[in-house]
């Protein structure tokens, strides 16, 4: 086999290996993390819009929640509305309530608001809490 021929070869099994970070992989064991990210969306639920007598989490005021291999946790949310009035308090509730989750390190929330809330992001539970159906 020449080299380029060696080269090619040695190219395609590379090509075939998957990087963990892309495959979904996590350091992290999977019942660990079944038991982190349940008693996140557990921490979340305790956190309500003051207006709203639905918590942030059925009302779909969460947006991603990445779970890094050090325990850290990234938070993307948004707000019913831009100009509400805890807008500036309400990531800090978010950040506490999720520090409080046993096996998680830094948490970090971003505010976006791209794409806008809607109410077709709400679950059920909040229709139904709400009497939107």
């Amino acid at each position: 086999m020449d080299a380029v021929t060696e080269a090619a070869s040695a190219k395609e099994q590379e090509s075939k290996v998957e990087d963990p970070v892309e495959a979904g992989a996590s350091a992290i064991p999977e019942e660990e993390l079944d038991r982190i990210t349940a008693d996140i969306v557990a921490a979340l639920k305790t956190v309500y819009d003051p207006e709203i007598p639905v918590d942030i989490y059925e009302l779909g005021l969460i947006y991603r929640v990445d779970i890094e291999d050090d325990r850290s946790i990234r938070v993307d949310m948004t707000l019913t509305a831009p100009g509400c009035p805890v807008a500036g308090e309400m990531p800090a509730w978010v950040e506490n309530a999720i520090s409080s989750v046993e096996g998680v390190g830094a948490v970090t929330v971003n505010m976006v608001f791209d794409p806008p809330w809607d109410p077709s992001r709400m679950s059920d539970e909040a229709r139904v809490a709400l009497d939107m159906f």
